[in-house]
């Protein structure tokens, strides 16, 4: 099954031209979108789940229209957004019985096994007759994932997942991920790139609307070897290798600096070749900017 998006476009009320003319095409598998706070993610996922409508485009999932067959949609789809609501007097249980209901799982002794597995799948299960008011922010998250895994969905969107999320219960949940997408479509929606690097075979990068990239991690972090230079240096003297060089990255460390270039012959100054990673890349694209989208 492949997910198919044509010069999909959205413009909201007040200007802000949310989506320009994406066009992606998403396998089984586990796919990333990468981007800032602000770059269309959101709005992308919100009309992949059919909660939205875009202003042009067409979206594909196999032989189901996506914007004219929302309910077919529905049938297949798991989706767990950057924030959702839970009704706080209600036990774990109970509430993720209602949701299995709603998706249509009608028989109770297997309505039972699924809320049992997806809560034991979830690590929830010694807090399932705990009231969600008080669960943790990872917990009600995990609980989130849980509710979105209903029905064994052949399409998975999760935005933002690990907000929230402590180590251990971030490997847990990206090892949920990994499962899913052996035989599903999932797409990883999110500003970290360490989720992305860790999981997806395939990925993009979207900033004000628009594909910057779409790419085989592999691919485009061998595609900058040789090409990222680093050195350490006082923060007074940034402003002078910004004006020399093509900066994509700065961390500080001790009271120092650490700087990223990009440059594809040796700098010389102190710089030393290190081996890029999807940091690098991400950081590149987003200095560059291509018209454009490159894929790899």
């Amino acid at each position: 099954m492949e997910l198919q998006i044509n010069n999909l476009s959205k413009t909201y009320s007040n200007g802000v031209q949310a989506l320009k003319d994406v066009n992606l095409t998403i396998p089984t598998g586990l796919y990333g979108l990468l981007g800032p706070n602000g770059a269309g993610k959101s709005t992308l996922m919100r009309i992949l789940a059919t909660l939205q409508e875009p202003d042009s485009g067409t979206i594909s999932l196999g032989d189901i229209d996506v914007l004219k067959q929302k309910n077919e949609v529905r049938k297949t789809l798991g989706y767990l957004p950057q924030e959702f609501g839970v009704y706080p007097k209600s036990r774990a249980e109970d509430l993720l019985n209602h949701f299995a209901i709603l998706k249509g799982i009608a028989d109770r002794r297997a309505r039972k096994e699924v809320v049992e597995a997806l809560l034991k799948q979830t690590n929830l299960w010694d807090k399932r007759r705990q009231k969600l008011g008080g669960y943790s922010g990872g917990m009600k998250q995990r609980f989130g994932v849980a509710v979105a895994l209903l029905g064994n969905p052949k399409v998975m969107i999760v935005d933002e997942p690990t907000a929230g999320l402590d180590p251990a219960e971030r490997v847990r949940f990206l090892n949920l991920l990994s499962e899913l997408g052996e035989n599903s479509v999932v797409i990883l929606s999110t500003h970290i790139v360490e989720d992305v690097s860790e999981l997806c075979t395939r990925m993009a990068i979207i900033d004000q609307g628009q594909i910057l990239i779409e790419a085989e991690p592999i691919k485009a972090i061998e595609g900058l070897k040789g090409k990222i230079w680093r050195k350490i240096i006082d923060k007074t003297v940034l402003p002078v290798v910004e004006r020399e060089h093509k900066v994509i990255s700065t961390k500080l460390l001790s009271g120092r600096t650490v700087v990223h270039i990009y440059s594809t012959e040796n700098p010389g100054n102190g710089f030393e070749v290190v081996e890029p990673d999807l940091e690098d890349v991400y950081f590149k694209t987003m200095a560059g900017q291509p018209e454009t989208p490159t894929v790899l």
